[in-house]
């Protein structure tokens, strides 16, 4: 008989809308969690066996460590057994700190920064000569070699190019029995009350002793030595009397030809995010914000006077318009006079200031004479502005005369140059850092041949690190990243997989890995290779359990475990459980798709478009190289392409943003690109992404549409309000007046239960009602407002069957298959797809011009292929009232419905970048380059 911890056995499971359900999912398997979204297969993997696994590994701390962790709720479930230790792989959004890289996520620039301050060797900033080091033994040889029989003076530096009078200083020396001093290259005596020019840079060494270099005199040399560099901190000058050349001698890393010395090289050196190793210009972000003059004088046709330049605005009586018109005076200009026709002199005084008094006439300024001030120029206007106005109008105000850019001193690379300087094999960390992860794997393999036996000691532990960690990324489809990659900028699919190497590098056994979707934003070609890492994660010895929709992904599993049979309140029952094969025998919705006796249909005929292109060219962002690329209106037009061939780059961060910048005037900036022809034939763009729709538990389908607004009118108007003289105010549970104000609205309190988890009730004045009871005995149809809220959109469509306004909002929520979720439900309990739609539907609701151009980053993202078939359904409406859609997306489902295929490779990184093909599906199944065409070939046929 089989043990019972064989298995993970759930029993009772209540979670949101799982309808007391019992599962049981083999331990040591790759197990898929399948069904349509919205069914409970989330709330079975994540909120049922994660939660209790979290909740059980924090019970094992003492209630003391409990108090600070804040309790873990108890999922509603009868028992589970077999659990082993959880982690779970989400989809959540990386880390949007600038300062997060994939190299400080997976902690390899770690393990780089530790190679960089043991084994690498120094070179100065100043001639790129190797930095030496000497001890007071080999100092004193050397002295004895290359000065022998010559007359030295042995100095001690004090002071390196500062600026003051020293007069502390010479004070200083003087009682401390020294004679002599150098001052800027000149040997003086010391006298009473000595001091220098202190508004000059001074270099300035005291002289410890001079003599004539005899092996006699060895020991009075050593002591001269010790007593220098104890003096000088570890540094000493010898200077020749006869020649007058120096040389530097340094305990520290010194430069032999300038004396200029490092510290000792610490890891935390390396870091651009430690004081110590960061760039002090841009505090190591690699990029400062200046202020550009193309936003400040867009139009250098206008004059002054009339708002020529942004900032100031029209003219208006202020001293700030009377001092440029005093500067452009002097010019034989004045306000009225065209930007462009201002001389370059004239024009540099107004932007950064005069350098002597402005002059401004006593009619002005209502003075007996002439009135003299200073002006710093409009550029520190706005710097000032910047600095000193800390409310958020102020900051939006001055941003918008901002760019971003390299950081003048680092040049992108983060770091001060000191840590620049240290080199393994000629080339510093930031070189490193900024190779893809294949070329850096190239590297490594030879670095070992090209170091001295010194530092092939010290490496050989760390690179056999970092390489082990570089394979994990390698083996998940990541070779085209750089370790200093933004983490911001990865896509989802990316940094889940970041997170799954980080996970199959710590190589624990006895685990059970939760994944969300780990195939988003895979082409077919990877998600091969993705699979091969999962089962690999299992034959360690772990249990891996995947939510996914993926036809490959389930096929390839030892079980599922099949969530429906429909979505919401008409889901969360198990409808099948067991093998793959098992499962194409049995008729759920999900196991039609699989066996072919349902499928997306092809449409029978490509659209024609309306005849007009949006052109783009010369986009050169990220990877991109050179491209040109058209997009045809009026039409369904797909980007595909692998992982990292920079799909997202052309859309999402060039096309989108010069749209955006066109006709909302946003301040993203778009990457750079040389033109863009065919504005005119659209009027306004949509993005629609997987982000939350509200972030706060009050924020709800119906607020985001707007449908609540038209449902507090319908309320108002009723005769019972008008009667009590409610406004719409009175039915919002935001505001005072019509909510309960024992819970404020929310229906629910939260009562702290210390160390226990807090636990919400419903509220004992409302019933988690939300609203007072006389806001409640306003009723329409026999419904009141909350019971309103309380219907799922289904009911609510037919219950305002009869109100235009109401039906047009919600029967779009309906269309895009949300029919299951209550008009009040709080956003935050919606998955990433659903928020899509919500999205979506919203969009779908306003009166559309039939010139609108939607984008859409990978919309099939935790759908069934049910639900694809709907959101399609939903796309081609938008596109058959004459929008265009651009949708970048790997699912060939959608592929094959495009009218237009835009195809991006050949591979990921630095190999990609170009377009491969474009045309219809057709079309482009018959190109023989990339991997798209032949993957498209099997699903049309």
């Amino acid at each position: 008989m089989k043990r019972e911890d064989d298995k993970i056995n759930v029993y009772g499971a209540r979670v949101h809308n799982l309808k007391n359900i019992d599962v049981e999912i083999p331990r040591n398997s790759l197990a898929v969690i399948t069904g349509l979204s919205g069914s409970g297969k989330s709330s079975l993997a994540f909120d049922t066996i994660f939660a209790e696994g979290q909740r059980r590994y924090i019970e094992t701390f003492s209630a003391y460590a409990r108090n600070f962790l804040g309790g873990m709720e108890r999922p509603d479930v009868d028992k589970i057994t077999g659990l082993s230790p959880v982690i779970s792989i989400e989809q959540k959004t990386t880390n949007k700190n600038p300062r997060s890289t994939v190299g400080t996520t997976t902690e390899i620039y770690d393990y780089m920064r530790l190679l960089y301050a043991r084994a690498g060797k120094a070179y100065s900033y100043a001639t790129g000569e190797e930095m030496v080091k000497y001890t007071e033994e080999k100092v004193l040889d050397m002295i004895l070699n290359d000065y022998a029989g010559k007359k030295i003076f042995i100095l001690a530096p004090l002071v390196r190019s500062r600026k003051g009078h020293y007069r502390e200083l010479f004070e200083a020396m003087r009682r401390k029995g020294y004679l002599n001093i150098r001052v800027d290259g000149e040997i003086m005596e010391i006298t009473r009350g000595m001091k220098v020019d202190r508004y000059k840079n001074h270099d300035i060494e005291v002289v410890i002793d001079k003599l004539a270099v005899s092996p006699k005199d060895e020991e009075r040399l050593k002591k001269s030595v010790q007593i220098a560099m104890k003096q000088g901190e570890g540094l000493i000058l010898i200077l020749d009397k006869e020649t007058g050349a120096i040389k530097h001698f340094s305990k520290r890393l010194m430069c032999p030809t300038t004396g200029i010395s490092y510290s000792d090289p610490a890891p935390n050196n390396f870091s651009f995010n430690s004081p110590q190793g960061a760039c002090p210009y841009c505090k190591g972000l690699g990029t400062i914000n200046q202020i550009d003059l193309e936003k400040v004088m867009p139009d250098k046709k206008m004059n002054i006077h009339d708002g020529g330049i942004v900032p100031l605005g029209k003219y208006k009586n202020q001293m700030i318009f009377w001092q440029v018109e005093s500067i452009l005076k002097k010019y034989e200009c004045n306000l009225k006079t065209p930007i462009q026709d201002i001389p370059d002199d004239a024009m540099q005084e107004v932007l950064y200031g005069s350098l002597e008094n402005v002059r401004i006439d006593k009619e002005l300024v209502h003075t007996s004479s002439d009135y003299f001030i200073s002006f710093d120029g409009i550029i520190k206007y706005l710097r000032n502005v910047m600095e000193n106005d800390d409310s958020a109008a102020g900051q939006k105000w001055a941003d918008q005369f901002l760019a971003e850019c390299e950081c003048p001193e680092c040049h992108g690379q983060r770091l001060n140059r000191e840590a620049l300087s240290y080199k393994v094999w000629d080339k510093n960390i930031s070189q490193l850092a900024s190779m893809d992860i294949n070329e850096l794997r190239e590297w490594l393999d030879e670095v070992e041949s090209h170091l001295d036996h010194h530092q092939q000691q010290i490496a050989h532990e760390i690179l056999k690190e970092i390489r082990t960690r570089l394979d994990f990324l390698l083996e998940v489809e990541l070779d085209y990243l750089a370790l200093n990659r933004q983490s911001a900028s990865l896509s989802g699919g990316e940094s889940q997989r970041i997170r799954l190497a980080t996970q199959i590098g710590s190589q624990l056994v006895n685990v059970l890995y939760i994944l969300d979707e780990p195939s988003i934003g895979l082409h077919q070609r990877d998600n091969e290779r993705l699979i091969k890492s999962l089962k690999e994660l299992r034959d360690l010895g772990n249990t891996v359990i995947v939510v996914e929709h993926d036809e490959d992904m389930m096929l390839n599993a030892d079980y599922i475990v099949d969530i429906g049979p429909r979505a919401g309140r008409k889901g969360g029952e198990v409808v099948f459980q067991g093998t793959p094969k098992e499962m194409l025998q049995t008729n759920t919705i999900t196991a039609q798709y699989l066996n072919g006796q349902q499928k997306i249909a092809i449409p029978e005929e490509r659209r024609k478009g309306n005849g007009h292109s949006l052109i783009l060219r010369g986009c050169t962002g990220n990877n991109l190289k050179q491209v040109d690329v058209e997009f045809p209106l009026g039409k369904l037009i797909l980007v595909t392409g692998v992982s990292g061939s920079g799909k997202s780059t052309l859309i999402n961060e060039t096309l989108q943003p010069i749209l955006s910048k066109h006709f909302y005037r946003s301040l993203k900036a778009p990457m750079p690109y040389e033109s863009i022809e065919g504005l005119e034939y659209i009027d306004k763009v949509v993005d629609v992404d997987q982000s939350p729709i509200g972030r706060t538990p009050r924020s709800n389908p119906a607020t985001y549409t707007g449908v609540f607004s038209d449902i507090r009118s319908l309320f108002v108007n009723l005769p019972e309000a008008k009667i009590r003289g409610y406004k719409p105010g009175r039915f919002s549970f935001n505001v005072k007046g019509g909510r309960c104000e024992t819970c404020g609205g929310n229906g629910y309190k939260t009562i702290e239960m210390n160390f226990l988890p807090d636990i919400q009730v419903p509220c004992e004045e409302c019933h988690g009602k939300r609203y007072n009871r006389e806001t409640l005995e306003v009723r329409y149809k026999g419904k009141s407002i909350a019971d309103v809220l309380d219907m799922t959109i289904n009911q609510a469509v037919e219950f305002f069957e009869n109100v235009p306004d109401i039906l047009r909002k919600i029967k779009t929520i309906q269309d895009v298959g949300l029919g299951y979720i209550k008009l009040g439900q709080s956003s935050t309990t919606l998955s990433g797809g659903e928020s899509q739609r919500v999205k979506l539907a919203t969009e779908l609701s306003k009166k559309d011009t039939g010139k609108t151009l939607y984008i859409l980053d990978e919309p099939t993202t935790g759908l069934h292929f049910e639900d694809i078939r709907i959101l399609m359904d939903v796309l081609n409406k938008l596109v058959d009232r004459g929008n265009t859609v651009v949708i970048i997306e790997h699912n060939l489902d959608v592929i094959k419905l495009a009218d237009w295929i835009i195809d991006i490779g050949p591979e990921g990184g630095r190999k990609g970048g170009q377009i491969l093909s474009t045309g219809t599906p057709e079309q482009v199944a018959k190109s023989k380059k990339g991997y798209t065409p032949k993957f498209l070939k099997n699903v049309l046929k």
